[in-house]
């Protein structure tokens, strides 16, 4: 980790990686991660809204991520934001699994100022690169008086958006997210006006786990038209505490999958019914193995979370041995819109 010294208030930028730091490893070889902080802080080319301050966490594409990096993440937020001079921080970071960072930061961020998340789709090294924009844009918001108390945001493409729902929503596009349930907060201009409306509390942080509280294994398993159990029990046989079945629909499945929650559930395992929808809750409507059977072989609804951010939530109250009535409160409350 490398920090530049800066005193007076200011926003702090925490690069771990992605698409915005990556560059190709040869001519026309494959992007990987490779600029420092500094240097994706320097590609803006034109001065911040506000003075940063850098901190190189890491360097990978997200994709490489695991849960243990992202609790990484989360522990050098809360270090940084000690200083009382830090107004807010940017985290840049991978698009591909940014919607799970940001998550997990915002189940565990504790504070009144901003943590902001942003990146790029087009490598430091394209021909026009979307990343010093982003970036540029993000100080502008985590910096600003308008986004205290907001908790955690996405702020890309000049939309932000809250951490509770956000998803990718293209592979490539560079209005690369979406969140179709829980809404927008705001936008921030090219020129860094940033907008953003009131922002209801969300429910209470949830502590943040240490290095050594133990990595209980979580699968997330797809139903799909055929489905059988054999990827199910091979989760459960490799010692999975915690399942997210990705249903279809309202969040429905099959006969047999339904047989096998109901084994899983009864034996200790946790069992979170979300949806490949892009949009709408899991409602248990359906018998025959559909979610109403679900339901009744102990599977916990996700609400509105879709199956990304239901492993981030399940992994985390796994980690900090919530029992699964709790695991079941925890999902009615944070998958349902703020009051």
């Amino acid at each position: 980790m490398t920090v530049t010294g800066l005193v007076g208030p200011h926003v702090v930028l925490l690069a771990t990686g992605g698409t915005i730091s990556s560059r190709a490893s040869e001519v026309g070889g494959a992007a990987v991660a490779s600029d420092t902080g500094e240097q994706v802080f320097a590609s803006m080319g034109v001065p911040a809204a506000h003075p940063v301050r850098v901190v190189d966490v890491f360097r990978k594409g997200s994709y490489l991520l695991t849960v243990d990096d992202m609790i990484a993440i989360c522990a050098t937020i809360r270090q940084v934001l000690t200083d009382p001079q830090v107004l807010g921080v940017v985290v840049t970071h991978g698009t591909d699994t940014m919607e799970e960072t940001a998550y997990l930061v915002d189940l565990t961020h504790d504070d009144l100022r901003p943590v902001v998340f942003t990146g790029a789709q087009q490598a430091a090294d394209a021909d026009s690169p979307d990343g010093p924009g982003n970036l540029f844009r993000a100080i502008a918001v985590a910096g600003s008086p308008r986004a205290r108390g907001t908790g955690v945001l996405l702020a890309f493409a000049g939309t932000i958006f809250p951490a509770a729902g956000v998803r990718k929503r293209h592979t490539t596009g560079l209005d690369a997210f979406a969140n179709p349930d829980f809404g927008t907060v705001g936008s921030v201009s090219d020129s860094g006006e940033v907008e953003i409306r009131a922002v209801r509390r969300g429910p209470s942080p949830l502590p943040l786990p240490g290095a050594d509280d133990g990595s209980p294994r979580v699968d997330l398993v797809a139903a799909y038209p055929g489905a059988d159990s054999t990827l199910l029990r091979a989760a459960l046989q490799a010692g999975a505490a915690g399942i997210v079945l990705q249903g279809t629909g309202t969040g429905n499945a099959n006969r047999v999958l339904c047989q096998e929650v109901a084994d899983a559930t009864a034996a200790g395992v946790v069992v979170v019914t979300s949806t490949r929808v892009e949009a709408g809750a899991v409602v248990p409507l359906y018998g025959d193995g559909g979610g109403e059977d679900l339901r009744a072989a102990g599977a916990i609804g996700s609400g509105l979370l879709k199956p990304s951010q239901s492993l981030v939530l399940l992994s985390l109250l796994l980690r900090l041995d919530t029992p699964t009535a709790r695991i079941a409160e925890a999902f009615a409350v944070r998958g349902t819109l703020p009051d």
